[in-house]
């Protein structure tokens, strides 16, 4: 490893975020747009694609945690509770 000039990732965290960094910009954003889109469309099972995307928004979360002001997490915790809510919603039988 001389002659690499970048450090390998370590964590799960970091290789995620390695791929994560390999794809255009548009696709995260059309990925969970796309995954609400599914959750607000399929009835039965909607609920699980709405849960993943705030898994994911919670991940994202988590990772930018330290850098962010307080007003900031605030914003995020309540994206990230009302797109949670939604999916418990959904995953609720009428």
């Amino acid at each position: 490893m001389s002659g690499s000039s970048t450090p390998t990732p370590r964590t799960a965290n970091e290789r995620a975020l390695v791929a994560l960094a390999r794809v255009p910009r548009p696709v995260p954003i059309l990925a969970v747009l796309g995954l609400l889109l599914v959750g607000m469309f399929v009835p039965t099972y909607g609920f699980i694609a709405t849960g993943v995307v705030a898994a994911f928004l919670a991940w994202i979360l988590m990772l930018s945690w330290p850098r962010l002001t307080g007003v900031e997490k605030l914003m995020r915790i309540a994206v990230i509770a009302f797109v949670a809510a939604i999916a418990i919603i959904q995953s609720q039988p009428r």
